[in-house]
Parts: structure tokens; C-alpha cells; sequence
């Protein structure tokens, strides 16, 4: 199967993650099936999709004929059966791992033998995930970045059991939607957030240990790095709590002391300075 074979997609989820690649997909002139368990999840899930259509309208990247040719192109449904006609789902539900399996196990029971099945997981072992299903060499990551529509990378991620032919069929896929694919073993973290959260980590310890102001140190890490966002902000939006959930699992899963979180960020979490979704993290909102 290669990425021309695949006329239609199926997402299972309609949230951020979910409706992003929708869009990515409907916009790229591939049919979508969205499934979700509840009718108002997918409204609001339409509703993301036409208000992004309109911005990049405002902006002259799109013309309202072409909106209309995408919208046209995405079913929303509440109805796993409606998926039988995709030759890809990717299951893009919450972070959570019991209810992951047990949709790709109802999935696994649904479509045919030779339909690949991929998760836009962050965190959850791929291989594991793998061993749920009766698909294991037609199982993958296709880990998304968040704004999907705006952000070029797809983390494509191989478990032990992927056969080369599912991992070239997703990589085409990746590049026939305009991303840049990028393909990882299965390890936690992947590859970004391996790298990415340890420096949030380690800007905690900067703030705590008194070396600059939290501005001071964001400032540094983007006129410094070349970074859109400093690390401390980008913590606030991420979650504080996240951040520490993603320490937490590379403590355990690597049984190496230099991934310990940073006692300041375990406070805040513990106060519920959480970032932007509570109003306070780092910085006041």
C-alpha cells in the first residue's frame, strides 16, 4: 500500500489533535471519516475546522471555494461503522492507555486485514500499543505537533513488530499532507519531547537555583536559541503539570537520575500553578 492508495482516512477523536488532522487531511484532498462518541464533540470539532478554513481565507491562503471543497470532504460521525471504507485510522483520543487499547481492539474487530492503524500518541509505548492489536506490523506512531495545520513535523514512530512496507506507506502519507516526516524507534519521550521537556525541566532548576528573572531566562533561550517561546512560557501553555507527568514517566521508564523533575516544578504543581489553563504557572495571566 502506498500513500496514493490511501483515499480515505479515519480519525478517532475530534479534539485539537483530532480535528487538526482532519483538516491537514481534507485540505491535502483526502476524504475523512471523524468519529467521536459524542454528536456536540464533533460539532465543535466542524465548528475548529471552518474557523481555521477562515482565517487562512482572511489571509488569501485559501479561497472560500476551496474551504467548501475541504469541508465537503470530512464526515463526522458517531458511528465506528462508518470507518470500514478508510484504508488508514489514526486514533487520536485522550492520553490515556486502557482506553487507547480498547479502541484499537474495536477497531482491530471492525477493518479489514491490510487497513494500517496508527496513534498520535505522545507518551504511550508504541510497541506496547502494538501487542493490543492483531495488526502489530500494521501499527505505527504518527505522532502530530499541535497546531497540526501550522506545524510542518510528523514524529513517525516504528514499534518493534512495524513492517517497512506500513512505515513507508505513513511516511508518504506524512509528505502527501505537507509535512516533514521524521521516523524514531519507540522509546519514551520519541524524539522532541525526549529532548524538549528535559530542558523545560532544567529551566526550573535555573529559576530555582536564582541565576535570572523567569523573563530573563526566556529571553535568553529565544534570542539565544533561535526558539519562538521560552521554555518557562512555554511550560505555562503546556502545563506545569504535564511537564512534571512527562518527568515522572522518563524517571521511571529510564531509571536515570538526570531526568529527576525540578523541586520547583513539583511546588507549583502541588499549589496549582498549573500555567495559562489556571491563570497562573510561571507568569500571571
Amino acid at each position: 500500500m502506498s500513500s496514493n492508495s490511501i483515499q480515505t482516512v479515519g480519525i478517532i477523536g475530534s479534539g485539537t489533535m483530532g480535528n487538526g488532522i482532519a483538516q491537514a487531511c481534507a485540505t491535502s484532498g483526502i476524504r475523512v471519516v471523524m468519529v467521536d462518541i459524542a454528536q456536540a464533540a464533533l460539532d465543535k470539532g466542524l465548528a475548529t475546522i471552518a474557523g481555521s478554513l477562515d482565517r487562512l481565507i482572511k489571509k488569501e491562503k485559501m479561497t472560500a471555494e476551496a474551504k467548501a471543497q475541504a469541508l465537503s470532504l470530512i464526515k463526522a460521525s458517531t458511528n465506528y461503522d462508518d470507518l470500514k471504507g478508510a484504508q488508514l485510522v489514526i486514533e487520536a483520543a485522550t492520553e490515556n492507555e486502557p482506553l487507547k487499547i480498547k479502541i484499537l481492539q474495536q477497531l482491530d474487530a471492525l477493518l479489514a486485514p491490510e487497513v494500517i492503524v496508527a496513534t498520535n500518541t505522545s507518551s504511550i509505548s508504541i510497541t506496547k500499543l502494538a501487542a493490543a492489536t492483531k495488526r502489530a506490523d500494521r501499527f505505527i506512531g504518527m505522532h502530530f505537533f499541535n497546531p497540526v495545520p501550522m506545524m510542518a513535523l510528523v514524529e513517525i514512530i516504528r514499534g518493534l513488530q512495524t513492517s517497512d512496507a506500513t512505515h513507508a506507506t505513513v511516511k508518504a502519507l506524512a509528505e502527501a499532507l505537507g509535512k516533514t516526516p521524521i521516523t524514531v524507534k519507540n522509546a519514551p519521550g520519541f524524539v522532541v519531547n525526549r529532548i524538549l521537556v528535559p530542558m523545560i525541566n532544567e529551566a526550573f532548576f535555573v529559576l530555582a537555583e536564582g541565576l535570572a528573572t523567569p523573563e530573563d531566562i526566556d529571553a535568553g533561550m529565544k534570542l539565544g536559541t533561535n526558539q519562538p517561546i521560552g521554555p518557562l512560557a512555554l511550560a505555562d501553555m503546556i502545563g506545569l503539570d504535564v511537564c512534571l507527568a512527562v518527568m515522572n514517566v522518563y524517571v521511571e521508564e529510564y531509571n536515570d537520575s538526570k531526568y529527576r523533575p525540578a523541586p520547583l516544578l513539583k511546588e507549583m504543581v502541588a499549589a496549582g500553578w498549573l500555567g495559562r489553563k489556571t491563570g497562573r504557572g510561571v507568569y500571571t495571566y
